[in-house]
């Protein structure tokens, strides 16, 4: 099952949008850009998985690395805690969570 990025992206942006409230104005570009890479890593990671190409372990793995260079980015705009970005990727996440997981066939988020 394919997924939609630009769906899938504009969802997570809407959630970490809510989640950072006052803070999105001065975050909004590059906080935009980065889901929208979250999005688009997680579209190949189904699409490589259907095509046999990465396994359930490396599929969680390329996860973790654009949770975490999302994670990152964000950190770096001034006045962001960890756990206000962490709680903005959770967010992000959980709305796209079960779209993400019936197409890859497994808890990936």
């Amino acid at each position: 099952m394919a997924i939609d990025a630009s769906d899938v992206s504009q969802k997570m942006v809407q959630a970490a949008a809510d989640s950072l409230k006052g803070k999105w104005p001065s975050i909004k570009d590059f906080a935009e850009a980065e889901f929208k890479h979250l999005a688009e890593t997680l579209a190949l990671i189904v699409r490589l998985k259907a095509e046999g190409k990465i396994t359930e372990d490396q599929a969680k793995l390329h996860l973790d690395i654009q949770k975490n260079t999302t994670r990152m980015v964000l950190l770096t705009a001034e006045g962001l805690s960890l756990l206000v970005v962490e709680t903005a990727i959770n967010a992000a996440l959980k709305v796209v969570r079960d779209t993400i997981n019936t197409a890859i066939g497994f808890a990936l988020i």
